[in-house]
């Protein structure tokens, strides 16, 4: 058995001192006061992780979004280039003076 890195031995030693200090009839109550801090502690690290998750995940998913409309976009600009160059009108040639 070993919580928060401590043994049964110095469990044991923790609740002989603590029966000594504190006495048998407030030791339980010390106990589930720590417990419930223990408790809200984890709660409160559990809800900050989900939420680190959550926003990861929106970053994810806008970057996703931000990468297709760019490949879209560079896909069109592309593809109006390759039919504008079919299009445009060529200057025309000036006509040559005769030589005299």
């Amino acid at each position: 058995m070993n919580i928060f890195g401590v043994g049964l031995p110095e469990m044991v030693l923790i609740l002989v001192v603590g029966l000594l200090i504190f006495g048998p009839k407030k030791l339980p109550e010390i106990g589930r006061s720590v417990g419930k801090a223990i408790r809200s502690f984890q709660e409160a690290s559990n809800d900050f992780q989900n939420e680190l998750k959550r926003e990861a995940e929106k970053i994810e998913e806008s970057v996703k979004m931000n990468a297709q409309l760019e490949s879209k976009t560079t896909v069109a600009v592309e593809s109006a280039d390759a039919e504008g160059e079919n299009t445009i009108a060529k200057p025309e040639q000036p006509a040559s003076a005769p030589e005299g």
